[in-house]
């Protein structure tokens, strides 16, 4: 008769550095990265068994691989690909043949090329008014985008005294004010208007304005008629792609390739990874964070802790309730949250045949994002049926093809696509929910079919599939009700609102904590700012500390 042996419980350990960032998503990458190369010793803490979080790449189906939630690059900040050196840790971005393709029927679509005379041919077929008005539209957006890009590496002014605060305030008045006269009406209406209203100024014909008015509504659970929406259109323009400005691209490998990078950018630097290890709570010590304490039980103690985690979860799971003043934790717990989104991958045995567009070769409208989403009633109506039935009717469906950029993703001719969809409520109504499997099913089956009715071979070619809904995305990747910006970029939670007032410079209410994901300034995207402002302003704190006790 054999006996086991039992095994002896396993004993916490206290690990000490001198900080620790709470998640290994892009972001949370940066600031290790950027920390470490400061002479920071830091140790980066990841609850799944690879980093990333929503900028992964894995295989779905045997022998398929995509990204699997994060899905197109141009916001990401050429700084930090610079700094990182993320070129030479294996990063490539491919350019897009073409920016997007709107089927609209049977007969038409709306082919956007990357050159103003092409876009212009391409929209005149619907109103000869509007491609007349495009290329003052493209100097307003850029111009609007340059004014955002010189905003986007700043830490905002908070709202509470401070020398800092009131110098970065002054600052910033300083250059609002020099602005001319014109590009402060263009700033005033990108940041209070509706998308809808601001593309009137422009344009006349329907499925134009729904063209350019989709990227206001992408992760904003919004109709283009919602005040506030042109900022979100912009915040998807602000991009650029190997330099080009507004170009949308493909890292080959998938999303993944890129924070594989980062990961070897950091470690390289000297910051360490620990995966697998999920934080239980922030440790509080004296009034400072002091460290963190691991789901094993492990500590870590750490003069500074970094959150990447979204401000909602961070201050509901990890900080400990007493040590935020009752009605702040309100305020961050009470962030506005949920994108109205879900996510596909799917396996094709060919290219999807478009009846406007007919053909299985790939051609350029295949390398594009491809949107169904054919005028601003479309965009209008879909919203408005989530809110009430708890998705769209007529669902809004951006589907990118990377495969006919990198064949690394799907054996040879077979290819893989992303599906990004519009909009579904993050909660759904009359006592269903998103845990129930068939729901999943049922919304997914009635996105094929949306895709199927313009591209009639589409639903036949589909070999498997991956499901994503916003419950998914919550409990994978730790995005609140889905929301991939980690808060809505509403005009109550922008720049020194972000996440809330007082706390936009990165700094939390509790001394040591800081946060370096996407639900600070300025927002959501695979850009690696926020994590880049971050660690800035640890950096400053940290000379600043050793400074006084020298």
């Amino acid at each position: 008769m054999t006996t086991s042996k039992i095994s002896a419980p396993t004993v916490p350990r206290t690990i000490s550095c001198d900080a620790v960032v709470i998640g290994g998503g892009h972001n949370g990458l940066v600031t290790g990265a950027y920390l470490a190369a400061a002479g920071v010793d830091t140790l980066i803490v990841e609850k799944n068994d690879t980093v990333g979080g929503a900028a992964v790449t894995e295989e779905f189906v045997p022998g398929f691989r995509n990204s699997v939630a994060a899905y197109t690059v141009s916001l990401l900040n050429i700084k930090v690909v610079v700094d990182l050196e993320l070129e030479r840790y294996g990063l490539e971005i491919v350019e897009r043949p073409a920016a997007n393709f709107w089927p609209v029927d049977d007969r038409r679509s709306l082919f956007m090329p990357y050159d103003l005379a092409g876009r212009q041919a391409a929209i005149a077929a619907f109103s000869p008014h509007d491609a007349e008005r495009l290329a003052d539209y493209d100097k307003a957006m850029l111009a609007g985008a340059l004014i955002m890009r010189d905003l986007l590496l700043r830490t905002p002014p908070n709202v509470k005294s401070g020398i800092m605060s009131i110098m970065r305030g002054l600052e910033l008045g300083r250059d609002l004010v020099r602005m001319p006269v014109g590009s402060q009406r263009l700033l005033l209406d990108l940041m209070t208007t509706s998308a809808a209203d601001f593309l009137g100024q422009w344009f006349e014909s329907d499925v134009v304005k729904g063209a350019f008015a989709f990227d206001s509504i992408v992760g904003a659970y919004a109709s283009p008629s919602t005040p506030g929406t042109a900022y979100v259109l912009l915040h998807h323009c602000f991009g650029e792609t190997n330099g080009k400005s507004g170009v949308w691209g493909h890292a080959i490998g998938g999303m993944g390739a890129i924070t594989q990078a980062m990961a070897q950018a950091a470690e390289a630097r000297g910051a360490k990874i620990r995966k697998g290890s999920g934080v239980a709570r922030v440790l509080i010590e004296g009034g400072r964070a002091a460290g963190v304490v691991l789901d094993n039980g492990d500590e870590i103690r750490a003069r500074v802790v970094a959150s990447n985690v979204a401000p909602k979860l961070l201050f509901s799971k990890l900080v400990p309730e007493a040590a935020v003043e009752p009605e702040l934790r309100r305020h961050f717990t009470g962030m506005k949250t949920g994108s109205g989104t879900f996510r596909m991958n799917v396996a094709l045995s060919e290219l999807p045949s478009f009846t406007c567009r007919p053909g299985t070769h790939a051609q350029d409208h295949h390398g594009a994002g491809i949107i169904i989403g054919p005028s601003l009633g479309y965009l209008e109506r879909a919203y408005f049926d989530a809110r009430i039935h708890g998705w769209a009717k007529e669902p809004i469906v951006e589907m990118l093809i990377p495969s006919t950029i990198d064949r690394t993703l799907a054996p040879a001719g077979r290819h893989v696509a992303s599906l990004f969809v519009q909009h579904v409520a993050p909660h759904l109504p009359d006592g269903r929910s998103w845990q129930n499997a068939h729901e999943k099913e049922a919304f997914a089956d009635l996105v094929v079919e949306t895709v199927t009715r313009h591209a009639p071979n589409f639903k036949s070619t589909i070999i498997g599939r991956q499901l994503l809904s916003p419950l998914d995305l919550e409990q994978r990747f730790g995005l609140p009700d889905g929301d991939i910006f980690h808060g809505q970029l509403s005009l109550d939670q922008l720049f020194s609102a972000r996440p809330v007032l007082g706390h936009a410079d990165y700094r939390m209410p509790i001394p040591g904590l800081y946060l370096c994901g996407s639900g600070g300034h300025p927002g959501g995207g695979v850009t690696g700012v926020p994590g880049h402002n971050a660690a800035r302003e640890i950096i400053r704190d940290l000379k600043r500390r050793r400074g006084k006790r020298s």
